[in-house]
């Protein structure tokens, strides 16, 4: 009880003292500039100072309550200075995409009475399915134009008879009805390639061109790009050669032609190199091709692997221009393939086109599985070309069908002379692929998406041909040879069955056709989910050797949870 007037008189003081100081005049506010981010041993300084107890002098005399208030204060006071040091963070800067793709507009439906026959040249590339996984994978949906449904679904192989006689493939139809309409039929038209075993391959003259620009300096990239030639390398024959020829600001030849069989050589090369510079990719591919045709082997597999991400900034850049160069090289007999990497700066349309012009096809290596994928499993295909300039040629008969639709393979279109037409490019089929293309029918008795013509036609129908719906054409070359020659298939109405009932390889290449439309905004599928493209390809697994069918169930899992509550909507 003594110390109670103390604590009175104490705390007397103290508002006296308050109450003579004198009052300081307003300083006007002036702009602080931001103040970097204060390491945490900073913080905690000026924490400590403001906890620190206050000089002797009068405050000695407060009362011992007053001084169990001392820690919650400085508690306090040290929150506050930790504010008052840790600046507000700056927004997140997403960095920027520069990828390129093609812009493509979904096949339209086609009257069989006006336009009856469909032309287009074969496709073996499968990049774009690799390229949507990668995206996927990141949590996103794909731009719409990274779809392409063609590539989709030639990257499953598929259970084929192959050919049975002299010629380099077999060609195969089937019909069946569409899951996303029940008034319409898809056709499908599949080609299996003969197959070449590893050891019988004819000797390869092989030219690796890197990109070793300064644009490749990330772990997916140049890093992933060496580890997936290697995979190449040990697959390699004593009567094999390969050399390396590397571009950034300038190229040069960084490894002459050198058998396969001295791997320890060849593997060194690789691992020496290195990223950084500018992007000089016209003058790598001007001295790839001088060196392939320095080592040309007759009757062999002469072929340039270009691995890139396809950003060129250096000298020759024009798209036109490169892809004009690479078709006038072909004629030399040295073909060229693709393989893309990496991400934010992808050139996809200038590997895919690039790949087409050079009678060659386009990959994607997101992973090193793709890469022992493109360049293990698929050795045989991805060297070693059977038929060349092969071209589909499809004449649809008006008395039974109203309408058709090439789904995909939009730019792979041709003129309908162009298949006569030898002078006119197309794509090649490798050892042992299978390339599928689908047509959605709507026969004569459904509705059609196409109004009629007021006047009608004159589809002038053979009573004879009541009973197909097509006749399917294929030109090809042999290689060496300059004259195409002609296989014909006719496609019965008869053979049409209902989905359920259809082979697992077509089941399975439709789900897929039905997921590559959805992610390109669904504009011809109707009411059809990816949940039920999911059911009708988990219904066709079939043995999958490899795993792809699989995973495509996993992908089309997070394409639907990337939008939840609803179908994912195409991005643009």
């Amino acid at each position: 009880m003594q110390r109670l007037p103390l604590i009175a008189a104490a705390l007397l003081l103290g508002a006296c003292s308050t109450q003579n100081q004198p009052s300081n005049p307003p300083v006007a506010s002036k702009p602080v500039a931001p103040r970097p981010a204060a390491i945490p041993e900073q913080a905690a300084a000026v924490a400590d100072q403001a906890a620190a107890p206050a000089p002797s002098g009068k405050a000695e005399v407060l009362a011992e309550p007053m001084r169990n208030r001392a820690p919650r204060a400085a508690g306090m006071m040290s929150l506050e200075a930790k504010r008052m040091v840790h600046p507000a963070p700056m927004p997140y800067a997403l960095p920027e995409d520069r990828e390129r793709y093609q812009a493509l507009d979904d096949n339209p439906a086609k009257v069989v009475a006006e336009a009856p026959v469909s032309t287009f040249s074969i496709d073996v590339d499968t990049g774009s399915w690799a390229n949507v996984r990668r995206f996927l994978n990141e949590g996103r949906l794909p731009p719409m134009d990274a779809v392409r449904v063609e590539e989709f679904i030639n990257y499953f192989p598929y259970d084929y008879v192959g050919p049975t006689d002299a010629r380099p493939f077999a060609v195969h139809t089937e019909l069946a009805r569409s899951p996303w309409n029940a008034h319409n039929v898809l056709m499908r038209v599949a080609i299996k390639g003969r197959d070449v075993a590893k050891a019988t391959l004819p000797p390869a003259n092989l030219v690796f061109l890197v990109d070793v620009s300064g644009s490749m300096n990330s772990r997916d990239k140049l890093p992933l790009l060496k580890s997936a030639l290697k995979l190449l390398v040990r697959q390699l024959r004593a009567e094999d050669r390969i050399a390396l020829v590397t571009y950034a600001g300038r190229a040069g030849v960084v490894l002459p032609a050198t058998p396969g069989n001295e791997k320890a050589t060849i593997l060194a090369a690789i691992d020496a190199l290195q990223s950084g510079g500018s992007t000089a990719g016209a003058s790598g591919i001007e001295l790839a091709y001088r060196t392939a045709r320095a080592g040309f082997v007759k009757d062999g597999i002469n072929r340039i692997l270009l691995a890139t991400d396809g950003d060129f900034n250096v000298g020759l850049t024009d798209f036109r221009q490169l892809k004009q160069r690479v078709e006038r090289e072909r004629a030399s007999g040295v073909s060229l393939s693709t393989l893309g990497f990496g991400t934010g700066n992808f050139n996809e349309q200038l590997m895919e086109q690039m790949a087409d012009a050079g009678d060659g096809a386009y990959s994607y290596i997101d992973t090193l599985m793709e890469g022992h994928k493109v360049l293990v499993n698929e050795m045989s295909s991805t060297l070693a070309t059977i038929a060349r300039d092969v071209k589909i040629q499809v004449e649809f008969n008006p008395a039974t069908v109203r309408e058709y639709r090439l789904i995909g393979y939009e730019n792979r279109r041709l003129a309908r002379e162009d298949f006569n037409n030898d002078k006119v490019d197309a794509g090649d089929i490798g050892a042992g692929h299978t390339v599928t293309a689908l047509y959605e029918l709507t026969p004569v008795e459904a509705p059609g998406l196409i109004e009629p013509l007021r006047y009608g036609t004159d589809p002038r129908p053979s009573d004879a041909r009541r009973d197909e719906l097509a006749l399917v054409r294929l030109r090809y070359k042999q290689p060496g040879e300059a004259t195409s020659r002609l296989m014909e298939r006719p496609v019965a109405r008869s053979e049409a069955r209902d989905i359920a009932a259809a082979s697992a390889d077509f089941r399975f290449a439709t789900a897929i056709a039905g997921f590559g439309q959805r992610l390109r905004g669904g504009k011809y599928t109707g009411q059809w989910s990816l949940s039920q493209a999911r059911a009708l390809a988990a219904s066709a697994l079939g043995p999958d050797r490899f795993g792809y069918r699989g995973e495509a169930l996993r992908l089309m899992d997070l394409a639907s949870a990337l939008t939840p509550g609803k179908e994912p909507v195409a991005l643009q």
